[in-house]
C-alpha cells in the first residue's frame, strides 16, 4: 500500500513540463552556489578574519559552483549563471526560447541564496554593523554579498576583467563538456568545474573579486537593496553595478565564439559507415538476385 501511494503522489505531484522541471534546477543549483559562496564570505567578514581568509571564500565559491553543477547539472546543464546559458544559446545547446526561464530561476535563486544568508547570520551581522548597513566603511558589509572595485579599478578596466575573467571560465566549461575533445567523465565534470573557480579566484580575484555571473552579483545587491543597504549598492564606484552584469555576457559570448572557431569547428568527423551485418545481407541479397538471374537465362535459352 505504501509503495503504491508513493507511486500515486509521485504521478500527482510531478511536473509533467520540462521547461518547469529545468527552472526549478536552474533555481536550486543557483541558491547552493550563492549559499556556499556568500556564507563562506560572511563567515569571514563578520568573524574579522579570524575563521576566514581569501583562500576559504576561494574554496567556498569552488565548492559552490561544484556542488551547485551536481543539483542541477543532469536536469537543466547546471548553467547556474546567465553567461553561460548565452554561451550555449550562441552554440545552439540551448533553444533560445528557455534562455529567458533559465535566466529568471538564476536571478530568483541568487536573490533566496543571498536571503538565506542574511537570515543565517543575522545576530552576526547586527552584532558587526550595531544595525547600520553599509556599503562603505569600517564595518561595510555589503561586499559580502555583491562585488565592488578596488580603489585602482576604473571603469573600462573591471569591464575588461569581467569580460576576460567570464570568458575563460566559459571556455574551460565547454571544453570539459566537449565529448569530442579530451573533456571529463560524466560525473567528474562538475569538480572539474569547480576547479576553475578556484584556478580564478587565485589569479584574477585582486580587482573585484571574480563575479563573474550576472545573477549571481545582481540577485543579492537587489537583496541588500531591499534588506536595507539601501541604493548605495547601486550608486557606490560611480554606478558599479552595471559592470558584473554586462561584461560576463560579452564574455561568454566571446569565448563561445573563440571555442568553436579554434576547437569545435576543427572536429573530425566521419560519415557514418554502414553496419557490418547490414553490408552482408546486402551482398546476400545480391548474390539472390544473380542466381534468380541465371536461372531466367537458362530457361530461355532452353
Amino acid at each position: 500500500m505504501e509503495i503504491q501511494q508513493k507511486r500515486s503522489m509521485r504521478q500527482h505531484c510531478a511536473l509533467k513540463h520540462g521547461i518547469l522541471k529545468e527552472f526549478l534546477a536552474e533555481f536550486l543549483g543557483t541558491f547552493v552556489l550563492v549559499l556556499f559562496g556568500c556564507g563562506s564570505v560572511a563567515q569571514t567578514v563578520l568573524s574579522r578574519n579570524s575563521l576566514g581568509e581569501p583562500l576559504t571564500v576561494h574554496i567556498g565559491f569552488s565548492v559552490g559552483l561544484m556542488m551547485a553543477a551536481y543539483v542541477a547539472g543532469g536536469v537543466s546543464g547546471g548553467h547556474v549563471n546567465p553567461a553561460v546559458s548565452l554561451a550555449m544559446v550562441i552554440l545552439g545547446k540551448l533553444k533560445i526560447w528557455k534562455f529567458p526561464f533559465y535566466v529568471i530561476a538564476q536571478f530568483l535563486g541568487a536573490f533566496a541564496g543571498a536571503a538565506a544568508v542574511f537570515g543565517l547570520y543575522y545576530d552576526a551581522f547586527m552584532d558587526f554593523t550595531s544595525g547600520i548597513l553599509s556599503v562603505t566603511g569600517i564595518n561595510a558589509t555589503g561586499h559580502i554579498f555583491a562585488s565592488y572595485p578596488a580603489r585602482h579599478l576604473s571603469v573600462l578596466g573591471g569591464f575588461i576583467d569581467q569580460v576576460v575573467g567570464t570568458g575563460m571560465l566559459v571556455l574551460c566549461i565547454l571544453a570539459i563538456t566537449d565529448d569530442e575533445n579530451i573533456g571529463a567523465p560524466k560525473g567528474v565534470q562538475p569538480l572539474a568545474i569547480g576547479l576553475i573557480i578556484m584556478a580564478i579566484g587565485v589569479s584574477m580575484g585582486l580587482n573585484c573579486g571574480y563575479p563573474l555571473n550576472p545573477a549571481r552579483d545582481l540577485g543579492p545587491r537587489l537583496f541588500t537593496a531591499a534588506a536595507g543597504w539601501g541604493t548605495e549598492v547601486f550608486s557606490t564606484a560611480d554606478h558599479w553595478w552595471w559592470i558584473p552584469v554586462a561584461g560576463p555576457m560579452v564574455g561568454g559570448v566571446v569565448a563561445a565564439v573563440i571555442y568553436y572557431l579554434l576547437i569545435e569547428m576543427h572536429h573530425h568527423r566521419d560519415a557514418p559507415e554502414k553496419p557490418h551485418e547490414e553490408e552482408e545481407e546486402e551482398e546476400d541479397e545480391d548474390d539472390e538476385d544473380s542466381s534468380l538471374k541465371d536461372k531466367y537465362e537458362m530457361i530461355t535459352m532452353s
